[in-house]
């Protein structure tokens, strides 16, 4: 088959899609525990009634709910809404690609922040639609003016995410408020709150709040981050009810398998000790950020359980630096995104930080703080 007939095979939308570049792995070094702080994962161990509901495995054999209706009525009674106003799927991922698939077409255009999550041009791009990327303020937050700007006649999705993935910064209720004023009532927001739970920002947007308030709002959360059920993938979706019965056409039947259902509603139980444990990363989190900003580095306001180092050109040795003390973290545009891990991996990206920074600016000589337990 020559490639002309092969590319023959494919939507013309493909090639406007981007390819995802994968992490580097961190370097086998001896005498030293490689960590992983380059996909926002929990490194806090699962809580013992999540092991417990784990070790009870439906059927294999059965299909799992496809209604999710236990789950459901457990995230209806937590967030104080209708369960028509709730859907779940196979993580947050799948709902974003769903509203994608219930919006996008050729001929539309897709608003959403840049540098964001990277699934936002992929799955607007696949549709066939036109991607608007709009450019982050100086302060590595959400232009929301200028993503008002972008929008026309043709767009039907704006995509916010908050706090931002990967410079970790929120968005403010009053400037949400005043962007809205300017959404058409036929253009739908979408919120992206992967990581509310980590949120300390008191003047952050209420995700939540603005699903409920606005007929064109859908906000989409996830059991991956602060509850640690990424290898589970289960996200839900708040919005009104036309909405959830258009996502609902596009999210695949018995996407989320019964003991992910199981599993989330154990998780959603222990909600108090969630929120908990997200406080005590946060906590790190900010620690962490004080360590790198005595070094002189500049480090964006972080709300999530990461932080961003813009590094412009030095971004790519950076990372490389990292996987060479077996870290591996994440190089993204012009920058590197860390997750919070243990204590002794983010004292050993602080050391390495500190002497990458004194080797590129020698007149800056860094004095490296210490990482306390938590």
């Amino acid at each position: 088959m020559t490639q002309h007939t092969v590319a023959a095979l494919f939507r013309r939308a493909l090639d406007t899609v981007p390819t995802y570049q994968p992490g580097k792995q961190p370097a086998v070094v001896p005498g030293l525990t490689p960590y992983k702080l380059s996909s926002n994962e929990l490194h806090l161990p699962p809580l013992p009634e999540i092991l417990e509901t784990m070790a009870d495995v439906p059927n294999p054999a059965g299909y799992p709910d496809p209604t999710a209706s236990a789950l459901i009525a457990g995230l209806s009674e937590y967030l104080d809404v209708p369960t028509g106003h709730i859907t779940v799927g196979g993580g947050a991922s799948e709902i974003i690609s769903a509203l994608a698939r219930v919006t996008t077409e050729t001929g539309t255009e897709t608003v959403y922040p840049w540098p964001s999550f990277e699934l936002y041009p992929q799955t607007a791009a696949l549709n066939g639609g036109t991607l608007k990327p709009v450019a982050l303020t100086a302060a590595h937050e959400h232009d929301l003016t200028a993503m008002a700007d972008a929008i026309t006649e043709q767009t039907r999705m704006v995509l916010l995410c908050s706090p931002n993935n990967p410079t970790g910064t929120s968005i403010k209720q009053d400037n949400f408020e005043a962007f809205m004023e300017r959404v058409p009532s036929d253009v739908l927001v979408v919120i992206d709150e992967a990581y509310w739970e980590f949120c300390t920002d008191p003047d952050a947007l209420d995700g939540l709040a603005a699903a409920k308030a606005y007929d064109n709002v859908v906000l989409v959360r996830t059991f991956s981050k602060a509850h640690g059920l990424a290898g589970f993938r289960v996200g839900y979706a708040v919005a009104q009810p036309h909405v959830i019965t258009a996502l609902r056409k596009a999210i695949l039947t018995f996407s989320v398998a019964q003991l992910s259902q199981n599993v989330a509603l154990a998780s959603l139980h222990q909600v108090d000790v969630i929120q908990a444990r997200a406080r005590s990363v946060a906590a790190a989190r900010d620690e962490f950020v004080t360590a790198l900003r005595s070094q002189g580095w500049e480090v964006p306001d972080a709300h999530a359980n990461f932080v961003w180092l813009p590094l412009g050109d030095l971004a790519e040795r950076f990372e490389d630096a990292c996987i060479a003390q077996a870290i591996a973290v994440r190089k993204l545009t012009d920058g590197v995104r860390i997750s919070i891990g243990a204590p002794e991996a983010m004292q050993r990206v602080v050391d390495i930080a500190g002497k990458f920074r004194d080797d590129n600016d020698p007149s800056s000589r860094t004095k490296t703080p210490a990482i306390q337990p938590y």
